[in-house]
């Protein structure tokens, strides 16, 4: 098998710079669950609810930073490449400190500095029209609201063949900061098992598809992932 890792990332790699992960705690935004501001039944019956809360997340999105574990996968991929090792990551986050922290990252569930309109499809990234009172129209078509390019629930996520692909083809899989719950991005774990891929699982939480063929270390991401990154290597280095 050629060498290949695969990493998937969830809230838990985020959380450490400020982004909540709306798990525990019954997953409440202003008394609602989050779930009832992330359909597209909501933005069409209340589109100045959910805007709201999309703001809400930008603002958060516009003054965070990356963390350690951001800057551990980015070290990770630079290194990997030095010794011809592919590497793809795989993010259920919507933010794009990955990016910033020099990563390229298959986002899945979309992206929240990306505006998308419904009407004519017109993409734009923006992070200086944060308003949350004010839609952004489009301006290709003129449409009133722009919608967040983000993967709602009962969306399809984005590049689903592809992942599956890579991952199916991976021989180190790594998966962080996720709670294993959210398919399909929660069924990539046992794809890389069943494709005789190494498996590594890291989480504040255990997750709940966790099984004893992977290796486990529990902990924030932030803290955990440096050290286990540099595992990584070293056994890729052999």
């Amino acid at each position: 098998m050629d060498l290949r890792v695969v990493v998937l990332t969830g809230a838990g790699v985020s959380a450490d710079s400020g982004h909540p992960t709306f798990r525990g705690h019954g997953g409440l935004w202003e008394g609602r669950a989050v779930a009832e501001v992330a359909t597209p039944e909501a933005w069409a019956r209340d589109p100045e609810l959910v805007w709201r809360f999309y703001q809400e997340r930008r603002q958060l999105l516009a003054s965070s930073s990356p963390n350690p574990a951001h800057f551990a996968l980015a070290d990770l991929e630079e290194r990997l490449g030095e010794l011809g090792v592919a590497f793809s990551l795989v993010t259920q986050n919507v933010d794009d400190l990955h990016a910033r922290a020099g990563s390229a990252a298959i986002h899945i569930h979309g992206e929240l500095s990306v505006l998308r309109c419904e009407v004519c499809g017109e993409k734009v990234r923006d992070l200086d029209h944060l308003d949350p009172a004010a839609f952004f129209p489009c301006p290709e078509c003129g449409h009133r609201a722009m919608r967040p390019d983000v993967v709602w629930f009962g969306e399809m996520p984005n590049r689903v063949e592809d992942v599956f692909r890579q991952v199916g083809n991976a021989s180190h899989f790594l998966s962080v900061g996720t709670s294993g719950t959210v398919y399909p991005a929660a069924g990539l774990l046992q794809l890389a098992r069943d494709a005789g891929a190494k498996t590594f699982v890291s989480s504040l939480d255990e997750p709940e598809n966790l099984s004893m063929d992977d290796a486990y270390f529990p902990g924030r991401a932030a803290e955990v992932l440096p050290e286990l990154c540099e595992l990584i290597l070293r056994q890729l280095s052999r």
